[in-house]
This record gives structure tokens, C-alpha cells and sequence, in this order.
């Protein structure tokens, strides 16, 4: 078996689609299909059933992933040894990235990294399902490394590295009758329409596990992907909302509270599958990051 068989047959079960694996792997479709013919004629098995609307694994198929990302993880551990001792990172890093990182600056962190590590390829990609869904590909080593904001317990099989945090406060339109006040009680939000992001991001969690451990109820109406437009939503009258501070620097036309009673910190950190040490990248990355934020 060939490394680059293997990375054909990973991108492809990834994808669940010849297309797409080659467009991930740029190159022609008919170069994919070839490649994993040539691998299942090797095996003497079939890895993938053609015959539905998507590409599925066979039993064999399920069997050879996990290898076949170990194998390529190898080699990519193996190459960034090399580089290290020659000098001059090497290599691709992928990283995942919340729809909004505000808590940093994210375009200039990165642009730094490409003017230390020049050799690294940086593939970045937005997760539209939160950070639940970057620690899914974490998990399934389809990233090195995601942005992510996990309050709690730290996710089985995921290590994570701290970054830097905010507080959520409370926003109400500018006529609300909580307007004048400079604090409330997380008690006396008690019926109140919430406009929140979905459940899987981070902020979303902050905010249910502070209502469920206080034993109040909350209705969210309104789901929202991005957290700066969350003002928007709420100046115009269809709810109020929990939001980081960063947020609510220029806000307009609303009153902001702090909720005095509840526990509203909104981390960021930088996770990474645990189990192994981080690639050279990785960590190259890692540290321009905790750079960034002291």
C-alpha cells in the first residue's frame, strides 16, 4: 500500500463522495477512482459500496479507516521530525474555526503564522454546527487542530489549550423594563424570549448550563448563527440575549446587564485529538497562539 492510496481512501470515506475527495485532494476524479481500485485489487477486497446515492464503507472498509488515518498521521509525524531537525516546518495544518472568533484576531494571527512557517500549507475551515461539530472532526482526524469554546468537563479524546474568555451579559431592547437596571438576577429572566445561537456552540452552552443549574426555564425563539448580529435581533424588538462583551462594544438602541448570580464565562480554547503529541505545526500554532492573547 501506497501513502498516497491511502489518503485517496480517507478523503473519499470523509467525503462520501468521489467528487468532492477529489476536489479536497486536487486532483481529477479519475484519478481518485483509479487509485482506489488499484488499493482494493491489492487488498483483494472491496472498501466501498458505489451502489447507493452516496459512497458508503463496506465491513472492510470500516475496518482499513482508522488504519489508514494512522498510517498517514505516521507519516506526517515522521515528516515533521525531518523538518524540524533540518529547520523550516513543512506540511499541511488543518484548523477548524468557530463562525465568529472575535475574542482574537484571527486573520493576523494567522497571517503571522504564514510569515514564521511559510513552508506550512494553512487550510482553515468554519464549522456551521459550533464547536460540537469541530470536535467531531477533531475526533475523526479530519482536523489537527479547531478553535472551540467547551464549558465543562473537558470531551473524551480531546485536550485543550485555554486561550481566553468572555463574559456574557444580558441585552434588552433600549424600552425593556429591565432597561434601567444595572444587574438582574438569573430568577427573574424567567419567561423571557431568548434570541441564542444553536445548540453545539459554545456560547449556547454557557447559557443552558447556567439556566439548568440555577433550575430555571428558558425559552429560546430565535436561533442565530452569528454572534455580532445578535444586537440587531434584539434592538428590533424579538428578544433579549446573552452576549459576549466584545459584542457589545458600539451597541446601540439596547441596555446591557451584567446577571450577577450565574456563572457566564465563555472560554476559547485550542483543542487537539489526545493520544498523541501534537505535529510540529500544531504546536508551532498553539504557541503563537497563547502568544496572542498574554
Amino acid at each position: 500500500m501506497e501513502l498516497r492510496q491511502l489518503s485517496c481512501f480517507v478523503a473519499v470515506a470523509d467525503e462520501a463522495n468521489f467528487t468532492r475527495a477529489a476536489a479536497r485532494l486536487h486532483i481529477v476524479q479519475s484519478a481518485v477512482s483509479s487509485t482506489i481500485k488499484s488499493l482494493e485489487r491489492e487488498l483483494g477486497t472491496q472498501l466501498l459500496d458505489r451502489n447507493s446515492k452516496r459512497v458508503l464503507l463496506t465491513d472492510a472498509g470500516a475496518a482499513l479507516l482508522p488504519r489508514a488515518r494512522a498510517a498517514l498521521l505516521a507519516a506526517q509525524e515522521a515528516a515533521d521530525a525531518v523538518a524540524e531537525v533540518s529547520g523550516g516546518l513543512r506540511g499541511t495544518l488543518r484548523l477548524g474555526t468557530l463562525t465568529s472568533v472575535r475574542l482574537l484576531d484571527l486573520p493576523a494571527l494567522l497571517g503571522e503564522f504564514h510569515r514564521r512557517h511559510p513552508g506550512v500549507l494553512l487550510r482553515t475551515s468554519a464549522e456551521p454546527s459550533g464547536s460540537q461539530g469541530l470536535v467531531a472532526a477533531l475526533l475523526d482526524r479530519q482536523l489537527d487542530l479547531a478553535f472551540v469554546s467547551l464549558p465543562g468537563p473537558c470531551p473524551a479524546g480531546i485536550s485543550l489549550t485555554g486561550l481566553t474568555s468572555s463574559v456574557l451579559d444580558l441585552v434588552v431592547p433600549a424600552g425593556h423594563p429591565l432597561a434601567g437596571r444595572g444587574s438582574v438576577s438569573i430568577a427573574e429572566l424567567t419567561g423571557l424570549d431568548f434570541v441564542d445561537s444553536p445548540v453545539g456552540y459554545g456560547n449556547r452552552a454557557v447559557a443552558d448550563r447556567a439556566f439548568a443549574a440555577a433550575a430555571v426555564p428558558r425559552r429560546v425563539t430565535v436561533e442565530n448563527t452569528d454572534v455580532a448580529t445578535g444586537v440587531d435581533y434584539v434592538r428590533h424588538g424579538l428578544g433579549v440575549a446573552l452576549l459576549p462583551r466584545f459584542a457589545l462594544r458600539e451597541a446601540e438602541d439596547v441596555a446591557v446587564l451584567t446577571v450577577r448570580d450565574a456563572d457566564l464565562t465563555w472560554p476559547l480554547s485550542l483543542a487537539a485529538p489526545s493520544g498523541h503529541r501534537p505535529g510540529a505545526a500544531a504546536r508551532a500554532m498553539i504557541a503563537l497562539a497563547r502568544e496572542y492573547v498574554t
